[in-house]
């Protein structure tokens, strides 16, 4: 999806760049969904060292912010293609601690990212 998105394509990043960082945000996202429905988790370090990391490579915050939307549209089109093996019963209470979790990570980002910036 980034890849349709001319706003993010013209930052010159090959795919592994733009990618690497998903594997650790999306641990970080599993390992909340293990824990008890609200309870507060630890800042991620990979989403902090990912928000230093685009303002390294040019990208603004809005493009962070739409890089995180377009993470969260692809988790929840998974979720939908997925929903005949899916708990209902469990599901919504999840995907609000997945948009949750990512917007945590977001505002991680932008936090470094705006730390970075200041020095």
């Amino acid at each position: 999806m980034v890849e349709k998105q001319k706003d993010l394509m013209h930052i010159s990043l090959n795919r592994d760049e733009r990618t690497d960082h998903l594997p650790q945000l999306l641990r970080d996202v599993i390992a909340r969904l293990r824990l008890e429905v609200w309870t507060k988790t630890a800042i991620s370090v990979a989403a902090g060292h990912h928000g230093d990391l685009r303002r390294k490579q040019g990208y603004t915050v809005p493009m962070m912010v739409e890089e995180s939307r377009l993470l969260q549209v692809c988790v929840f089109t998974a979720l939908h293609k997925s929903s005949n093996q899916l708990d209902f019963t469990k599901l919504l209470p999840d995907v609000v601690t997945i948009a949750d979790e990512v917007d945590a990570q977001l505002k991680q980002q932008t936090v470094c990212y705006m730390a970075a910036t200041a020095v």
